[in-house]
């Protein structure tokens, strides 16, 4: 059964309802939390050797046995499974064929919306195929917030939205993030914007956004350099896509609003979350360079890079550094002007 939002609850409350569940998706992070989830709900345990396997890539030809043991010591059985692709139909198929209540759980960062596991699953009855994908806005702002409540800590509203345009695309190390705030806070704390500046402070910044506000300034070299570290760390193309059409999203709206008349102080001073205080003069510069019909051009082509990375066999890594490149070089012109 295809899972949207509606009925996500469904399988987060109560995933040993089904045989399978089948993560799919672009968040990694998010992928491994609610696979590690629903084996702590099922088994009573994230490790528990008797009542929890672990199979990877080269022991996948071991799913059917796993799927169809006995737990020795009662209870039902949870099979997780990674780096999951169509190879596995055949043997998936055969699981669903025999008569277990042991779950698999099946972890497909990189299946294609095409695969045809993902289209059994998706009209299984007894099985669930879910979305895992970057957060982002007030979806994320509710995440953080209920990670937070959790450990009894608030956050202010402003703190709230600065965090939110802080924090990557990827759920895992989002959690990371949060749990050092929740941590520096202690227990029934509040978190401030200056606390959050204190506590993130430069560390906070991740290579993807040196990249798009050096890039914006038409700084090249240090938007190279920036997007080189982002690749090697392990963000993917299209997550750096996604945090570029961010940037420009909010530049794109200043522009608007001078358009209509704003002073561009007066425009900046609405963005949520605000600008932080150290990129002030790299938003500003960015701003005064980019037109508002410059910015729409290169909102489109940022999509379009999305796009094509998400094709298979791309050179994705290649795109994403001539689109850098491009954008850079642009300001770079728009500046000797």
């Amino acid at each position: 059964m295809k899972i949207d939002a509606r009925t996500l609850p469904r399988v987060t409350r109560d995933p040993g309802s089904w045989r399978v569940i089948l993560l799919h998706g672009e968040d990694t992070g998010l992928i491994r939390e609610r696979a590690l989830s629903a084996t702590q709900m099922v088994a009573g345990s994230k490790d528990d050797p008797f009542r929890v396997a672990v199979l990877d890539k080269e022991t996948h030809d071991r799913l059917e046995e796993e799927a169809t043991a006995f737990s020795l010591m009662g209870g039902r059985r949870v099979v997780r499974v990674r780096d999951v692709g169509d190879t596995l139909l055949k043997a998936v198929t055969h699981v669903l064929e025999q008569n277990t209540d042991t779950l698999v759980v099946l972890e497909a960062p990189d299946l294609p919306s095409r695969s045809k596991l993902r289209a059994l699953l998706e009209k299984h009855p007894e099985c669930a195929s879910v979305g895992c994908y970057p957060e982002e806005g007030r979806t994320l702002e509710a995440t953080i917030t209920q990670m937070l409540a959790s450990r009894n800590v608030r956050i202010d509203q402003d703190a709230l939205h600065w965090l939110t345009g802080r924090l990557g695309a990827d759920r895992g190390a989002a959690r990371s993030e949060v749990e050092k705030l929740a941590l520096y806070a202690g227990d029934k704390g509040t978190l401030s914007l200056e606390d959050l500046y204190a506590c993130i402070g430069d560390a906070g910044s991740v290579s993807v956004e040196d990249a798009a506000f050096a890039a914006m300034e038409g700084r090249r070299a240090e938007a190279d350099l920036a997007i080189e570290r982002a690749l090697a760390e392990g963000t993917s193309p299209i997550a750096i896509a996604r945090a570029f059409l961010s940037h420009l999203h909010r530049l794109r709206r200043v522009r608007a609003a001078m358009a209509d008349g704003a002073s561009r102080s007066d425009a900046i001073k609405v963005l949520r979350p605000p600008v932080f205080f150290k990129r002030a003069n790299g938003f500003n510069r960015a701003a005064e360079l980019w037109t508002l019909p410059a910015l729409t051009q290169a909102v489109q082509e940022t999509q379009a890079l999305e796009l094509s990375c998400k094709q298979t066999g791309a050179p994705d890594t290649l795109l994403c550094k001539r689109y850098v490149a491009g954008l850079a070089a642009r300001a770079a012109l728009a500046a000797r002007r």
